[in-house]
């Protein structure tokens, strides 16, 4: 019989404490630790809604459940027979439990009536569904001693159900009270963490506010309608005092015959020295004159302008009510409600408390959170040239957000921290620097006149190639001011890379600069290389391509047997294929002897023991092996997209090798969570390399 799940029950005694916040970051945290964690939903926050913190949370889980199957009952159920209603959710709640090694469970919402007896409930379920409590407790406008009278009040009625209290976390606190609120916790006896209240995490979106006011899009980006709206503002007076009191993130909402105002917001928002609008909202069922619709229309802004049929105060009030939730799509919250986590909560110590079992397993979930850790544990300054491109922007404010790494992004400041602003992308912590205009180029041109003086470069064609920003980017890590380069997301390869050959070079003893993807199937991380640099090498590069990926797999935690891979296995073939492969795993040998290593040998007989048994039983690397390294470009590339597409396999990579200094190549399809990987990766790298 089968273990039963670990799990931990997220109660309040009232609505609006951020249990979303705080279930987002326990279940990253069991995502870390256990490969399939689910999620649980006793009681639906509606009946005739999607309950967005299940749509929300289900996204983040790793187990194979729909968000059917992840809820319980509804509160009409609940109020018609309690008995009834929570035999019906231990029953859902084991068919949930029975397919997860943990379990995250979301109590009720107080969405209807709330009552005392509200919590005195989702008690009574926890005891039933034998899980701890992990009590939120909501600190705004409370002082600490609120606060604590509060959690005893709540922790008596959880003993009067037989709950067991594990931990407390009191969320929207003040930020000038946190330690005070969690000193005030501490005679409860159980871990407590305090987190500040975030003004973003309760702004409405664009899109929230469109749906209050009953508006429509009247022109902008749709895109820009997940941006949160951080202020609203009633523009009743004339233009100028207007553009006096404008504030980052603010919406403006402004009658559509004021034209004079309407075309000064349209204007501001795109000009240098004033703040980045969210919004405008054009209220009183009326639309611009033709004429000035016609002239917003040639600015073409991107700023999102909405339409109401509402009045002025209604429309005011509306916005007013508007409530910004954490939901699927909210990504900058989710970035920060992880971010708080993270930062405030001791995930070892909540994890303790829930026993969980230390899994034999690495799933990719698992392996891309290690990555993070262990990225923000040794912050490193990495260099992004490509600050014209909107998911490079994106995945700054992440890194940046959960503190993984020192940014410094390439390009033209005024726009870039303008855009950023439009897509709701916080750019205040990183450095962004224009290679023409940087403080840095003339030194930089010495440098590399000096480098490349072998080959004739004049100071007059260094400072144009130095205005190039993967060279910029490059000098800037050769020269020590970053720790490394992540590129490629707008550029090709080469233009990533041939810089990095020219001005950082190899590391001693390796000639070739190759790649590794490591692909995280669903229980282990393998890495696999050549797949992305070098086209047919020969014996000696394959040699290289080796000893840099057993290093590079050691850097990522993976134990490395190297396999080099062939159509033969052992002494069974012959040719200039298979010789190449054999002269290679010689030359591994000689150049590493305290590397475990074998070829020519066939993928199957490398990776299942059943054939390594059959084929080469005496090998210490067959059946076993975690480094896989292909003899040429065609197979390499093939076969790490074959089994990312057939597997289900999360490739992350190319991660580029060989190099004295980080430097690493984006796809020029990455998404943003592959930029933020890559990063996370190179930091890894960077950390690895003595000063």
């Amino acid at each position: 019989m089968a273990e039963p799940a670990s799990s931990i029950y997220i109660a309040s005694p009232e609505g609006d404490t951020g249990k979303s916040t705080i279930a987002l970051g326990v279940l990253q945290m069991l995502c870390a630790s256990a490969a399939r964690v689910g999620v649980f939903r006793p009681i639906a926050r509606s009946s005739t809604e999607t309950d967005y913190i299940l749509e929300l949370l289900i996204d983040h889980t790793t187990a194979d459940l729909s968000y059917e199957q992840s809820l319980g009952v509804s509160y009409e159920a609940v109020h018609a027979d309690p008995d009834a209603a929570l035999g019906e959710i231990v029953s859902r709640f084991h068919d949930v439990a029975s397919q997860c090694d943990a379990v995250v469970i979301v109590g009720s919402d107080y969405t209807d009536v709330g009552s005392p007896s509200e919590l005195g409930f989702n008690a009574r379920i926890a005891a039933s569904l034998g899980a701890p409590v992990l009590l939120a407790l909501r600190g705004a406008d409370r002082t600490a001693d609120e606060v604590l009278q509060l959690a005893q009040l709540s922790l008596s009625e959880l003993h009067n159900y037989h709950a067991h209290l594990a931990a407390i976390v009191a969320n929207r606190c003040d930020p000038e009270a946190l330690d005070e609120i969690t000193a005030a916790l501490e005679p409860l006896g159980v871990p407590a963490w305090s987190l500040p209240e975030i003004p973003l995490l309760m702004a409405p979106t664009m899109a929230e506010l469109l749906e209050a006011v009953h508006g429509k899009l009247y022109s902008g980006d749709v895109e820009l309608m997940q941006r949160e709206a951080q202020r609203v503002m009633v523009g009743g007076m004339t233009a100028e005092h207007i553009l006096e009191r404008l504030t980052e993130g603010v919406v403006v909402i402004v009658p559509a015959d004021r034209s004079d105002v309407l075309l000064a917001l349209v204007n501001a928002h795109e000009a240098e020295g004033f703040p980045s609008l969210a919004g405008i909202v054009m209220n009183g069922g009326i639309e611009p004159h033709p004429a000035i619709a016609r002239l917003v229309a040639g600015l073409g802004p991107r700023l999102p302008i909405l339409t109401t049929e509402l009045g002025t105060f209604d429309t005011a009030s509306a916005a007013a009510k508007a409530r910004g939730r954490v939901a699927v799509g909210s990504q900058r919250k989710v970035d920060t409600a992880l971010s708080l986590m993270e930062q405030r909560v001791d995930a070892r110590t909540l994890l303790d408390r829930l026993e969980l079992e230390i899994p034999s397993i690495t799933t990719p979930q698992m392996f891309e959170y290690q990555l993070i850790h262990r990225a923000r544990a040794d912050r490193k300054h990495i260099v992004l040239p490509e600050g014209g491109d909107d998911r490079i922007l994106r995945a700054a404010g992440r890194l940046l957000q959960r503190q993984v790494a020192q940014l410094t992004i390439l390009g033209e400041e005024g726009p870039i921290r303008r855009r950023a602003a439009e897509l709701g992308v916080d750019l205040d912590g990183a450095q962004v620097l224009d290679p023409k205009t940087s403080d840095y180029a003339e030194e930089f041109a010495a440098e590399y006149t000096e480098i490349r003086k072998h080959k004739g470069m004049r100071i007059e064609r260094a400072r144009e190639v130095m205005s190039d920003i993967s060279y910029f980017g490059t000098m800037m890590v050769h020269k020590g001011i970053a720790d490394g380069m992540v590129s490629g997301a707008a550029h090709t390869t080469a233009h990533t890379i041939r810089p990095s050959f020219e001005i950082i070079k190899t590391t001693d003893g390796v000639n070739t600069v190759s790649s590794i993807f490591l692909m995280c199937l669903s229980d282990r991380v393998l890495a696999y290389g050549d797949c992305a640099i070098v086209p047919d090498p020969t014996a000696e590069q394959l040699a290289d391509i080796a000893i840099s990926s057993a290093a590079t797999s050691a850097q990522f935690g993976i134990e490395p047997r190297v396999a080099m891979l062939s159509y033969s296995t052992g002494d069974s073939g012959s040719g200039v294929d298979v010789d190449k492969v054999r002269e290679a795993t010689r030359l591994v040998r000689e150049r590493s002897p305290e590397l475990l290593v074998d070829g020519p040998i066939q993928y199957d007989a490398a990776i299942e023991p059943s054939v390594a048994r059959s084929k080469l039983p005496d090998s210490v690397v067959a059946g076993r092996a975690t480094v896989f390294i292909f003899p040429d470009l065609n197979t390499g590339n093939n076969t790490y997209k074959a089994v990312q597409r057939s597997a289900g396999a999360v490739a992350v990579g190319p991660v580029l090798q060989g190099l004295r200094k980080p430097v690493n190549d984006l796809s020029r399809g990455a998404l943003v969570e592959d930029i933020v990987n890559t990063v996370a990766i190179t930091a890894i790298q960077a950390q690895g390399i003595a000063k």
